[in-house]
């Protein structure tokens, strides 16, 4: 099995919306750290499991999105507590909207919100991400 991994990081703020959540449910900032690993067991015509500017275009993407925002006003996250699993959730789903490389059969993701915590959504994506 081939792996390839891309990393990017932004600050955001979110707040926790369950019960009780302590001084959680006050809005803060994380430094996140979005890496992205990206699974197959073969390389495509040009030996490549992955287009890496794409792959990075798309973590780009993403900072962009997440950077200095409140993930609490995004539409992903409403009706959702803005957990750092449901983050990891989130970036799968926008990455394998736009990452379509047909050798990627599994695609794990890891968000780091600080330097003790992080969280983690992996699956397969269906013939292509």
């Amino acid at each position: 099995m081939y792996s390839t991994t891309v990393l990017t990081d932004f600050v955001a703020q979110h707040y926790l919306t369950v019960p009780d959540p302590g001084p959680e449910g006050k809005p803060h900032s994380h430094h996140y750290e979005v890496e992205l690993t990206f699974r197959g067991p073969e390389l495509n015509e040009y030996d490549y499991l992955v287009d890496i500017d794409d792959a990075e275009a798309a973590l780009a993407s993403l900072a962009d999105r997440y950077r200095d925002t409140l993930l609490n006003d995004h539409p992903e996250f409403e009706g959702y507590n803005p957990s750092v699993e449901r983050f990891a959730r989130v970036v799968f789903e926008r990455v394998t909207e736009t990452v379509t490389d047909e050798t990627i059969t599994e695609l794990a993701v890891t968000v780091r919100e600080d330097e003790t915590a992080a969280a983690a959504y992996d699956a397969p994506v269906c013939g292509s991400v």
